[in-house]
Parts: structure tokens; C-alpha cells; sequence
């Protein structure tokens, strides 16, 4: 999968300062878990708590803030991010305002979700 920066879109959408916002080409090649619990990687989650169980609605929200906040890779997009979870969760989500602009920049249906 290939993904677009902020910056290759030529507008500067960052996640925090100093770090553009990954996002994926298209929601379908999010084909992350539904269910089960999942742990996320150092580089995403340096808690020391960083399993999340994918049936408790809360968890789900906190990893998926976790994971768009804080990838560089899209390959963590591809590997821990189901398409149609995000779009069905994407109003609940708690994001920096740079994350949520991008992605929404890019795939306009998230913004009637």
C-alpha cells in the first residue's frame, strides 16, 4: 500500500509539529483487525499498557487515536486499521486537528461519517 503525506499533497497537514500525517491512498486497503485484541508497537504506544481489545468501544477509539496520531509507516495503517471501523467510528475519534484535516483532504466520505 502507499500512502500520502501531507506534504507530498503539498499541504501541510501535521500530526504534531515536525511530523506530516500519513494517509492512506484509499480506506479499502485499511485491512486491520475486526476483533481480538491487539498489541501496538513500541513506535506507536510507549505506554506500557499497549494491548487493546477490539470488542471494548473505548479501546478501539484509544488505539486507532494512537495509531493515526502517531504512524510514519503505512504499512501501520494497512496492518491495524480496518477501513470500514474507521469510517463508521471517524466523528468519535479524538485527533490533532492536522490528522483529521488530512484525512479528510483526502477521502472526502469521512467527513459525512
Amino acid at each position: 500500500m502507499q500512502a500520502v503525506s501531507s506534504t507530498a499533497t503539498g499541504v501541510a497537514f501535521l500530526a504534531r509539529p515536525g511530523r506530516p500525517a500519513v494517509v492512506a491512498r484509499t480506506l479499502t486497503e485499511l485491512a486491520g483487525p475486526t476483533r481480538g485484541v491487539v498489541e501496538l508497537p513500541v513506535r506507536l504506544m510507549w505506554n506500557a499498557e499497549r494491548t487493546f481489545d477490539l470488542a471494548d468501544p473505548d479501546q478501539l477509539l484509544w488505539m486507532y487515536e494512537n495509531v493515526l496520531r502517531e504512524t510514519t509507516r503505512a504499512e501501520d495503517l494497512r496492518a491495524l486499521i480496518n477501513g470500514r471501523t474507521l469510517r463508521r467510528v471517524w466523528r468519535l475519534l479524538n485527533l490533532p486537528r492536522g490528522v483529521r484535516q488530512a484525512w479528510e483532504s483526502r477521502h472526502r466520505g469521512l467527513r459525512a461519517a
